[in-house]
């Protein structure tokens, strides 16, 4: 890393999304009745084409951050801008973006100071915690999970063409929040899925974190965002099928099906209704968050957008959910195929109780 970039300061901002899931549906119209806030239309350039937008629109609100739990040195510079966005199928992100100027070793010390997220995420739940008591009428099966995602964002207002050439080290250190040195090898992977829009400008993403070299990235920031909600709500979804999937294997062989057939009858009718509501609940949440941001082509944002997905697993997250999915549709049809055999058999006795009545009722008149 040359010396230019050691001694010199930069004029950076430092973006945190912190994602939440709060319920299963929010009535975006209603919740913007309950607060203060605009549809949140993605922000886009000349770039941008107007086919790539949200569908809905989620609704963003003002925040104020400044008791998110961060590094000091985040705060000396200018006070941080903060929005809320809240998105119809029951997840909230937090962005906030923190004006800071720096050395180069300074920003790489604040990213090994945000690895660890625990007082963040802690003070982003406690910061939030009145606004969505606010909506708490428009969300649909509230419930603020334990599960969260943040993703960080450090953007240089600076151009030149040389970012990986001349910073490849220091660039990897950021995207890994790893302030100590780093192998080729692992500089080499950190920085592996990079883009330009024009030769001053560059975005490296990593698993952890993103690195932009961009004066306006507004469009850029929402798309990662975008992804990080994506990331958190298909790892709800995957978790949620998981526990209903082994709360119905339960009812399936449950220890009274020994019993009496009616009892199994009606364990077999909870269980084929409870696998029901699972597929429709699932497929439903899943296909919202897929389809709430369609990012398909070869346009700069779907690239950006290619990017994060790669980073986050995201292709593998979704065939997961597809295979479970299809799991519970085995399922569910086990279940009609049991319930079916059980309902024959409960027939076939009664059928046979009958003919004994009959018999017996005969010997009975002939003696």
């Amino acid at each position: 890393m040359g010396c230019r970039c050691e001694m010199e300061h930069l004029d950076a901002t430092i973006s945190l999304a912190i994602a939440f899931d709060i319920g299963y549906e929010i009535d975006l119209k209603s919740a913007g009745s309950l607060v203060a806030g605009e549809s949140g239309a993605l922000a886009r350039r000349r770039r941008t084409p107007e086919s790539i937008r949200y569908r809905p629109e989620p609704l963003r609100i003002s925040a104020d951050a400044s008791a998110l739990a961060v590094p000091d040195a985040m705060r000396r510079d200018a006070p941080p801008r903060a929005e809320l966005t809240l998105f119809d199928f029951g997840v909230v992100s937090l962005m906030v973006h923190f004006p800071v100027r720096v050395t180069s070793d300074g920003l790489l010390r604040l990213a090994g100071e945000l690895a660890d997220t625990t007082k963040l995420s802690s003070s982003a739940r406690e910061l939030l915690a009145p606004t969505l008591e606010r909506i708490r009428p428009a969300v649909v099966e509230f419930d603020l999970i334990d599960m969260f995602e943040e993703y960080v964002v450090f953007q240089v207002h600076d151009s030149r063409t040389d970012w990986l050439e001349r910073d490849a080290a220091w660039i990897a250190g950021l995207v890994r929040l790893e302030p100590g040195p780093l192998s080729k090898h692992e500089i080499s992977e950190a920085t592996r899925l990079h883009l330009s829009y024009t030769p001053d400008d560059l975005v490296v993403l990593d698993w952890a974190a993103g690195f932009v070299a961009d004066r306006d990235c507004t469009d850029t920031l929402q798309v990662i965002e975008y992804a990080n909600v994506q990331l958190l709500e298909f790892r709800h979804i995957d978790d949620r099928l998981d526990d209903r999937l082994e709360a119905a294997y339960q009812l399936i062989r449950p220890t009274h099906m020994k019993r009496w057939p009616p009892f199994a009858w009606r364990t077999h009718a909870n269980a084929v209704r409870k696998v029901s509501e699972l597929e429709v609940e699932s497929t439903s949440l899943f296909e919202r968050a897929d389809n709430a941001l369609k990012l398909i082509g070869d346009q700069y944002l779907s690239r950006i957008f290619d990017l994060a997905s790669t980073r986050f697993h995201l292709r593998e997250w979704e065939q997961s959910i597809r295979r479970k999915l299809d799991t519970v549709r085995d399922v569910y049809e086990l279940l009609i195929n049991q319930a079916s055999s059980t309902r024959m058999e409960l027939l076939e006795i009664i059928v046979v109780l009958l003919i004994a009545f009959e018999i017996l009722l005969v010997l009975f008149r002939r003696s």
